[in-house]
């Protein structure tokens, strides 16, 4: 019987919600895998929205439930409905709204809030030693949740990764363990099962990311 995995969304699009392709990597590897998907989304309006031809924010507001709905096709619930005891393992895919609607990295860095649905889901997973999945940004939520817990968003010694050291730095502060993976790679906090790839903090290819996506749900699933 394939596992049971919770997926959750930050909106649609990379500068303002979840991004895309790695929310659609996520999908396929746990539909190769046989798992049994429920997408979940706050119910809470974006930070800002952002013209994605132009790069620039705009005055418009938007939902980040509504948005997100649009990745999953309108099968999606509010993040307030979710049980943990239904599911055996949660993940998270990146793109700037996990750190703008899930959290307030974008703005605060190490000092951010994290949601409190989204904090609260977290620890339930956590308290129950059930598998945690995050990528690309997504990985500072533990960081910010989970004091002394390992994760990677990438390797801070190749130009391929531009964002990763302060990124790194700012988790160290946090009394976390970056460790360095490149965007194939996973890395297995086995004490907390916290599984991360970097995926689009790295400057790759779309199949890398994908393949990288791909371990880190393996990973995720083992665990579960």
């Amino acid at each position: 019987m394939g596992k049971r995995v919770a997926v959750v969304l930050a909106g649609c699009g990379v500068f303002d919600g979840s991004e895309i392709h790695e929310a659609s990597a996520v999908l396929v590897h746990l539909s190769r895998q046989q798992a049994t998907v429920k997408i979940f989304a706050p119910n809470t309006d974006q930070m800002h929205v952002v013209d994605h031809l132009k790069g620039s924010p705009t005055e418009e507001k938007r939902n980040v439930l509504v948005e997100s709905a649009r990745l999953a096709r309108g099968d999606i619930q509010d993040l307030s409905e979710l049980n943990v005891k239904d599911l055996d393992a949660i993940i998270f895919p990146g793109g700037f709204g996990a750190a703008k609607n899930l959290c307030t990295w974008a703005v605060q860095g190490k000092d951010c809030a994290v949601n409190e649905q989204v904090k609260t889901v977290l620890e339930a997973f956590h308290a129950e030693k059930k598998p945690i999945g995050l990528c690309c940004i997504s990985p500072v939520l533990a960081a910010k949740v989970f004091p002394g817990c390992e994760v990677t968003v990438g390797h801070d010694k190749d130009d391929r990764y531009p964002d990763v050291p302060d990124t790194a730095e700012a988790i160290s502060q946090l009394g976390c363990k970056h460790i360095c993976k490149h965007v194939n790679e996973a890395h297995v906090d086995g004490k907390n099962k916290i599984v991360t790839t970097c995926a689009f903090m790295c400057k790759a290819p779309l199949h890398e990311i994908f393949d990288g996506i791909g371990v880190m749900v393996q990973e995720v699933l083992k665990l579960a």
